[in-house]
C-alpha cells in the first residue's frame, strides 16, 4: 500500500486521536484511512458543487472552506 504524508490541523489530529482512545478505530492509520475513504465516497455521491453564476465564485476558494483556512468538510 502506498503511504502517503500529510500536514493537519492540531484540531483535526485531536479529534483523530479522541476516536481513537474511544475505541472507534484501533490506531490513528485506521482512522486516517476510513475517515479518507468516507469523505471521497461522499464527494463522488455529492459531486463537486457548481456555482450558478461561474464568473462570480463561491468565494470559497479566497477564504478556505467555511471560511476558515483549515477546516475541512467531509
Amino acid at each position: 500500500m502506498p503511504k502517503v504524508e500529510i500536514t493537519i490541523p492540531e484540531h483535526l489530529e485531536m479529534q483523530i486521536a479522541q476516536m481513537v482512545e474511544r475505541g472507534e478505530f484501533v490506531n490513528r492509520e485506521e482512522a486516517i484511512e476510513d475517515l479518507l475513504s468516507t469523505g471521497i465516497k461522499a464527494y463522488k455521491t455529492s459531486g463537486p458543487m457548481e456555482d450558478e453564476d461561474e464568473g462570480m465564485g463561491s468565494g470559497l476558494e479566497d477564504d478556505g472552506m467555511m471560511g476558515h483556512d483549515d477546516e475541512y468538510v467531509f
